[in-house]
């Protein structure tokens, strides 16, 4: 018999109690905004159209097979093209729908309410100076957010002592702001929220893998170092799953 009866309810669907309550939007609340605010006068950082390296012709079964989670990386840093690529899988932007009401991404997402932030804790990054930055997904930007000492280090005490975390060119961590799925969806938002990260994800997988990269998903973090290391305050935004992203050693 489990001792853990109770953490399984997060698990379980909602949606027939949410029909049951009010809901924000059914309650003509102003939705939260699709993408995280930032200082009108930051520095905005241009990343190169995620064409430039996108693979021309792929066997997608021989790619699905090859799929599989890589924690040891070589020391060759991956490109600034490379990295656009990444990110447009994981959280691009197709178009954006009903004056700003959702976005259509290259992942999907309950209700289209996709309430992740991508932050990149760069190491070996051409072009960019190590460092955390933030994923401007409406811009197809990044945006600086600070300089940690000792970054390889702080990755691996963020993630329980991994310390090949830190060996990687660039760490994704994504966070998630609940109210955006919350706000639609209520009681049944966070069932969701697990489930799309799963998507993103899942996504980075397969486009390291077209691109010769490896990952691995990263679930045992330490909640509030990892918040604090991307400037989190940890109640309203907080780090949901992280991966690393390298060359692999051959």
């Amino acid at each position: 018999m489990s001792r853990f009866p109770s953490e399984r309810d997060t698990l379980k669907s909602k949606f027939p109690r949410m029909r049951e309550e009010p809901t924000d939007q059914r309650l003509g609340l102003p939705q939260p905004p699709l993408q995280k605010a930032y200082a009108p006068d930051a520095m905005l950082i241009d990343l190169p159209s995620p064409r430039e390296v996108a693979p021309r012709q792929i066997d997608l079964f021989d790619l699905i097979e090859r799929r599989r989670s890589r924690r040891e990386y070589s020391v060759e840093p991956i490109t600034l093209a490379e990295l656009s690529f990444l990110l447009w899988a994981t959280q691009g932007v197709k178009r954006v729908v009903r004056d700003g009401f959702a976005t259509m991404r290259t992942v999907p997402s309950g209700g289209s309410r996709h309430a992740f932030e991508t932050y990149l804790a760069v190491n070996r990054v051409n072009g960019l100076e190590p460092g955390i930055y933030r994923y401007l997904a409406l811009e197809h930007r990044l945006i600086r957010v600070s300089s940690p000492p000792d970054l390889p280090a702080k990755l691996g005490k963020a993630c329980f002592g991994q310390d090949f975390i830190g060996t990687a060119a660039v760490v994704f961590f994504w966070s998630c702001i609940p109210y955006r799925c919350e706000w639609r969806y209520a009681v049944a938002a966070h069932k969701t929220l697990a489930q799309d990260s799963g998507h993103v994800c899942q996504n980075l997988y397969i486009a390291c893998e077209a691109l010769g990269l490896g990952t691995v998903a990263i679930g045992s973090y330490h909640q509030e170092t990892a918040d604090a290391l991307c400037g989190l305050d940890g109640t309203d935004e907080f780090v949901i799953y992280a991966a690393p992203v390298g060359h692999v050693n051959p």
